[in-house]
């Protein structure tokens, strides 16, 4: 955030991180096929120092604004949905965090899976807002082109701010 800014929630509760997946032989075997699951979509989103909150250097995670159980996968239909939890129920970038989480996910992922993100039921004032633009494919698409919203989504999504 720049200087004179204010911010929204200057005093976020901070949450502690899960700890590191550990991997078994057949995971790590590249030649066995294994099926992406919950916790792998975890890992995508919060990869250490990855997907920032836009007003602050903390974690997804450490704002408790995504958790691996709102994260849902079935690989064999091909479907991703993750709930995501705003830190206060007025938080106007909650759009912006919706979206960098759809996009880190149709970065990561293969083509074939479908990604709903959306907020967490009852969470947000202007929830069915949101995700009514998450889940509009061209309204996704249009604001990946604007190159400064571009810009704000790959801040959110790059290494921890210093």
């Amino acid at each position: 955030m720049s200087g004179g800014a204010r911010l929204e929630n200057a005093n976020p509760l901070i949450f502690q991180r899960t700890g590191e997946r550990l991997l078994t032989a057949s995971e790590e075997d590249e030649d066995v096929a294994d099926p992406i699951d919950d916790r792998e979509i975890f890992d995508i989103l919060l990869t250490p120092n990855y997907s920032y909150d836009p007003e602050h250097p903390l974690s997804l995670e450490e704002l408790n604004v995504v958790e691996q159980v709102r994260v849902k996968v079935n690989d064999e239909e091909s479907t991703v949905s993750v709930e995501f939890t705003p830190t206060i129920p007025h938080c106007s970038m909650a759009t912006l965090i919706g979206l960098s989480v759809k996009v880190k996910l149709l970065r990561s992922l293969p083509a074939r899976f479908k990604i709903d993100v959306h907020i967490t039921p009852g969470t947000h004032v202007s929830e069915d807002a949101v995700n009514k633009q998450l889940a509009d494919k061209e309204r996704v698409a249009a604001a990946l082109e604007n190159s400064q919203l571009l810009e704000v989504v790959n801040q959110c999504l790059s290494t921890r701010p210093a």
